[in-house]
């Protein structure tokens, strides 16, 4: 078992997410020994991944070393390791690593996707929640469209060319809005045996309007884009099946498609040891004004994985970067507010606004009382995007990629780096 190697208090972090980094940030310069733990040695900034996808960006352009981070705070230590287990009984946490104590425990793990039960769903179409599965969603897009332009056989190849996000928030209209653009400046350019109108994207949503989240207007405006941009909307529906070629909708619709994405629903990544009651719906844990996990003292969720229920807000926060961050800030003062004997403060959210982009110039933003969609929207976007980049050297290569897309309609990322097989949803590297 791991032990302190002074008096001073230890506070253990699991995740190195928007979350977790604020919080041992926070911490930089105070009397207290900060851990972080997490399976990747990266930060993965998740706003970008279906730029990733799509064949926009480089994987590594939006991943930082999470050691770079903290180089110059003296009271963090960082280890890659996968947590198994919570033990809240003896202030631990099990890895593979082995066994680390902790005098505060903050779990910031974040969340992944939700299939909502349905393990046909889960075996046959595509996530998109981390880097990993972004590029494999690029291996699976390309590959198919390479496939696509060989076969012989007419139903395959629409099968292949047909594209179908499940999901109409800012994940599901973003990468719809891409796969777009990718049919219209890249297909025929890559491809010259196939031509636009080969290639079909349909987004499927819930709900009765896109972007629930936002404003009504931001949610006409981007139906609105996605329309014109010859994205078939499914609204109010939802998917009933999918094995991999044929995908069944709710109200009779039937897909023939090799090309289902996820981005429908989320569920937090909670450890083992934490109680099933004081779990909520969606797989979030239940948590006070101070983001303490119900039942315990040292004992903290934030960011995605945590539900702050009140009177108020009994749902919880939405899962967005912004409350990640405002959580991990508040509750790094908090926590010094404990270990010093001191009164708490509740956390308040601080709702900053909710930007989307569709595609080129066309974006929506709610900032406030302040409503606009086009290209204003699409240029703070951007702006607000690349300066929450983690170092300066991805915001110079995102800044390149991006003005290179701009001005050329293309980029030089679409690389099948790894085969990806959809039969076992595995990669092999490319034999050279």
């Amino acid at each position: 078992m791991d032990k302190k190697q002074n008096a001073i208090p230890r506070i253990v972090i699991i995740g190195g997410g928007f979350a977790g980094v604020q919080v041992a940030k926070k911490l930089k310069n105070q009397p207290v020994e900060v851990l972080m733990l997490d399976k990747h040695n990266y930060h993965t900034f998740q706003p970008l991944l279906y730029q990733v996808a799509t064949g926009a960006l480089e994987g590594d352009s939006i991943g930082f070393p999470l050691r770079r981070l903290f180089t110059h705070q003296k009271n963090f230590t960082f280890h890659m390791a996968e947590v198994d287990r919570v033990d809240p009984a003896i202030n631990t946490v099990i890895t593979n690593l082995g066994d680390f104590t902790y005098d505060y425990l903050v779990i910031a793990t974040g969340a992944n996707t939700n299939y909502f039960g349905n393990k046909e769903l889960e075996r046959n179409t595509m996530p998109m929640k981390n880097i990993a599965e972004a590029q494999n969603l690029r291996s699976l897009i390309l590959q198919n469209l390479e496939k696509a332009l060989v076969t012989t056989d007419e139903m395959e190849r629409n099968a292949l060319l047909t594209f179908v996000v499940v999901g109409g928030g800012p994940t599901g209209v973003e990468l719809s809005g891409a796969l777009s653009e990718l049919r219209q400046y890249i297909l025929c350019k890559d491809y010259p045996g196939l031509c636009n109108a080969d290639m079909k994207v349909y987004l499927v949503e819930g709900k009765t309007e896109l972007l629930a989240a936002m404003s009504s207007p931001a949610s006409v405006a981007a139906k609105k884009f996605l329309t014109e941009m010859e994205v078939t909307i499914f609204n109010g529906v939802h998917v009933a099946s999918y094995d991999g070629h044929m995908l069944k909708i709710d109200d009779g619709t039937v897909i023939i498609t090799r090309n289902v994405l996820w981005a429908a629903g989320v569920r937090g990544e909670i450890p083992g040891g934490i109680p099933p009651e004081v779990v909520a719906k969606g797989a979030r844990i239940i948590t006070d004004d101070i983001n303490r996990v119900k039942g315990y003292q040292n004992v903290f969720a934030i960011g995605d994985v945590s539900a702050v229920t009140t009177e108020a807000n009994p749902k919880g926060y939405p899962g967005v970067a912004q409350v990640a961050l405002q959580q991990g800030k508040q509750l790094a003062n908090n926590l010094m507010s404990i270990i010093n004997g001191k009164p708490t403060m509740p956390f308040k959210y601080n709702d900053l606004g909710t930007m989307a982009t569709i595609g080129r110039n066309k974006a929506v933003a709610d900032l406030g009382k302040l409503r606009f969609q086009g290209f204003f929207a699409w240029l703070l976007w951007m702006f607000v995007h690349l300066l929450s980049l983690a170092g300066f050297s991805n915001k110079a290569i995102v800044f390149f990629n991006w003005a290179v897309g701009y001005f050329t309609r293309n980029s030089d990322n679409r690389l099948i780096v790894h085969h990806f097989d959809t039969k076992t949803m595995m990669t092999d590297p490319v034999a050279r």
